[in-house]
């Protein structure tokens, strides 16, 4: 077994006996995608207030460990509500709602920190991730007005939360944002060609199934 493999099935191990202590303490799903708001915006907040610190470096790092802890409620509230047969279709809509709500809570509270530090070209850089990161739930949700499926690209939201959390931890971020600006207008372009794409072949198959007068 590999290390990456054992760390997995550990992780999954500690996730689903949360899922099990939060089903048994009758909490709706709802509330969890709730929190998972109000830790984003937590951790927001430490981000915005590193301008002001001492050492920016430690707000980041705790920022980045506030993060994870949203992004735990994140991965357990649709798991409550499938162990407690809660799922509707309200709390998906809710819930995808929310997730864009806590995305462009960190992602203004790191426009805060560069305003506050003077670093106008990081601020334009923050603004096109966010831009992006919105794109990439919109063409998605877009799409599958049109087709069955539009889940193409790399960059959805847990890969953005990842990248989030090491550049805070690691003290990367300005590294991380570049990443960010650039894979989530490629996902958005994808996303558009694969629709096009898929768009095209239903009204080919439409058209030759309609019968000619």
């Amino acid at each position: 077994m590999t290390y990456t493999r054992a760390i997995g099935l550990v992780f999954g191990a500690a996730i689903n006996r949360i899922v099990r202590w939060l089903a048994l303490s009758k909490i709706h799903p709802n509330v969890l995608t709730f929190i998972g708001l109000v830790i984003n915006i937590w951790a927001a907040w430490l981000f915005a207030r590193a301008g002001s610190a001492a050492d920016p470096r430690v707000d980041f790092r705790w920022a980045g460990l506030v993060t994870v802890g949203a992004g735990l409620f994140d991965m357990v509230d649709g798991r409550v509500a499938r162990a407690t047969d809660q799922v509707t279709r309200f709390g998906g809509f809710f819930d995808s709602v929310i997730d864009r709500y806590s995305d462009l809570a960190i992602f203004m509270g790191l426009l805060v920190y560069y305003a506050s530090i003077n670093r106008f070209f990081y601020i334009v850089l923050t603004a096109i991730v966010m831009t992006g990161s919105v794109m990439v739930s919109y063409t998605r949700a877009r799409a599958e007005n049109a087709i069955p499926k539009c889940k193409v690209g790399f960059l959805e939201r847990p890969e953005r939360v990842v990248l989030i959390i090491i550049g805070a931890l690691f003290d990367r971020m300005a590294a991380v944002l570049w990443v960010l600006a650039v894979l989530s207008n490629v996902t958005v372009i994808a996303r558009m060609i694969f629709t096009w794409q898929e768009a095209k072949r239903l009204e080919d198959a439409q058209l030759r199934l309609t019968p000619r007068v």
